[in-house]
Protein backbone atom coordinates (compact mmCIF):
# COMPACT_ATOMS: atom_id res chain seq x y z
CA UNK A 1 0.00 0.00 0.00
CA UNK A 2 2.32 2.49 0.65
CA UNK A 3 3.60 2.44 -2.91
CA UNK A 4 0.43 3.72 -3.86
CA UNK A 5 -0.59 6.29 -1.00
CA UNK A 6 -0.50 10.10 -2.55
CA UNK A 7 -1.56 11.69 0.57
CA UNK A 8 -3.08 11.37 3.97
CA UNK A 9 -6.61 13.28 5.59
CA UNK A 10 -8.00 12.73 8.74
CA UNK A 11 -11.26 13.48 9.26
CA UNK A 12 -12.59 14.32 13.05
CA UNK A 13 -15.96 14.19 13.80
CA UNK A 14 -17.42 16.71 15.84
CA UNK A 15 -20.37 17.49 18.02
CA UNK A 16 -18.92 21.42 18.56
CA UNK A 17 -18.42 21.50 14.95
CA UNK A 18 -17.85 25.45 14.85
CA UNK A 19 -16.11 25.98 17.94
CA UNK A 20 -13.64 23.09 16.51
CA UNK A 21 -13.34 25.03 13.09
CA UNK A 22 -12.54 28.19 14.67
CA UNK A 23 -10.03 26.30 17.03
CA UNK A 24 -7.91 25.26 14.22
CA UNK A 25 -8.32 28.23 11.60
CA UNK A 26 -8.17 31.35 13.92
CA UNK A 27 -5.88 29.69 16.75
CA UNK A 28 -3.90 27.81 15.38
CA UNK A 29 -3.53 29.15 12.04
CA UNK A 30 -3.82 26.56 9.46
CA UNK A 31 -4.97 27.31 6.00
CA UNK A 32 -8.32 26.26 4.75
CA UNK A 33 -8.17 24.27 1.19
CA UNK A 34 -11.71 23.31 1.36
CA UNK A 35 -14.94 24.37 3.11
CA UNK A 36 -18.97 23.90 2.82
CA UNK A 37 -21.43 24.38 5.34
CA UNK A 38 -20.41 20.90 7.41
CA UNK A 39 -17.06 19.86 6.02
CA UNK A 40 -13.77 21.97 6.57
CA UNK A 41 -10.63 20.71 5.31
CA UNK A 42 -7.17 21.99 6.68
CA UNK A 43 -4.00 21.87 4.82
CA UNK A 44 -1.17 20.55 7.29
CA UNK A 45 1.94 19.49 4.49
CA UNK A 46 2.07 18.95 0.66
CA UNK A 47 0.77 15.10 1.65
CA UNK A 48 -1.10 15.79 4.95
CA UNK A 49 -4.57 17.50 5.60
CA UNK A 50 -7.22 17.39 8.84
CA UNK A 51 -10.52 17.44 8.04
CA UNK A 52 -13.61 18.64 10.84
CA UNK A 53 -16.74 17.39 10.07
CA UNK A 54 -20.33 18.58 11.40
CA UNK A 55 -21.81 14.97 13.18
CA UNK A 56 -25.21 16.63 12.63
CA UNK A 57 -24.33 15.98 8.57
CA UNK A 58 -22.40 12.69 9.38
CA UNK A 59 -23.34 9.09 9.00
CA UNK A 60 -20.27 9.16 11.74
CA UNK A 61 -20.80 10.48 15.19
CA UNK A 62 -18.14 12.23 17.73
CA UNK A 63 -15.77 9.87 19.30
CA UNK A 64 -15.86 13.43 21.78
CA UNK A 65 -11.70 12.75 21.65
CA UNK A 66 -11.64 9.19 23.16
CA UNK A 67 -8.44 7.81 21.88
CA UNK A 68 -7.36 10.23 19.59
CA UNK A 69 -4.08 11.97 19.29
CA UNK A 70 -2.91 14.28 16.50
CA UNK A 71 0.70 14.21 17.41
CA UNK A 72 2.00 16.81 15.00
CA UNK A 73 6.36 17.41 14.46
CA UNK A 74 7.05 21.01 14.48
CA UNK A 75 10.45 23.29 13.24
CA UNK A 76 10.45 25.42 16.05
CA UNK A 77 8.43 24.41 19.13
CA UNK A 78 9.25 27.27 21.46
CA UNK A 79 7.86 29.57 19.19
CA UNK A 80 4.40 27.78 18.60
CA UNK A 81 4.24 27.43 22.47
CA UNK A 82 4.87 30.96 22.80
CA UNK A 83 1.63 31.32 20.15
CA UNK A 84 -0.80 28.87 21.61
CA UNK A 85 -0.13 30.55 24.74
CA UNK A 86 -0.23 34.45 24.22
CA UNK A 87 -3.59 33.52 22.29
CA UNK A 88 -4.98 32.39 25.84
CA UNK A 89 -4.93 28.60 24.75
CA UNK A 90 -3.59 26.92 27.66
CA UNK A 91 -0.87 24.37 26.54
CA UNK A 92 0.92 22.26 28.74
CA UNK A 93 4.45 23.05 30.11
CA UNK A 94 7.12 22.28 27.11
CA UNK A 95 8.86 19.08 28.11
CA UNK A 96 11.57 16.11 27.58
CA UNK A 97 10.09 13.20 26.15
CA UNK A 98 11.76 9.81 26.60
CA UNK A 99 11.92 9.35 22.50
CA UNK A 100 14.50 12.28 22.35
CA UNK A 101 12.13 14.76 21.98
CA UNK A 102 10.41 18.43 23.31
CA UNK A 103 6.43 17.71 23.64
CA UNK A 104 3.52 19.75 25.01
CA UNK A 105 0.03 18.94 24.95
CA UNK A 106 -2.96 20.75 23.82
CA UNK A 107 -7.21 19.82 23.72
CA UNK A 108 -8.99 21.22 21.16
CA UNK A 109 -12.75 21.78 22.04
CA UNK A 110 -13.81 18.71 21.14
CA UNK A 111 -11.60 17.11 23.27
CA UNK A 112 -8.91 15.69 20.72
CA UNK A 113 -5.42 15.67 22.42
CA UNK A 114 -2.92 17.28 19.98
CA UNK A 115 0.91 16.51 20.55
CA UNK A 116 3.49 19.37 19.49
CA UNK A 117 6.94 18.18 19.12
CA UNK A 118 10.27 18.49 17.65
CA UNK A 119 13.07 16.44 17.99
CA UNK A 120 15.58 17.30 20.96
CA UNK A 121 18.77 17.66 19.37
CA UNK A 122 20.68 19.45 22.19
CA UNK A 123 21.30 15.78 23.85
Amino acid sequence: MRHHLKSVNTILYCRQWEETVVFYRDLLGLSVSFSNHWFVEFTLTDGARLSIADQRQASIKSARGKGITLSLEMTDIQSFWEKINDSGLKPSKIRHHAWNARVFYLFDPEGHRLEFWQPDNRI
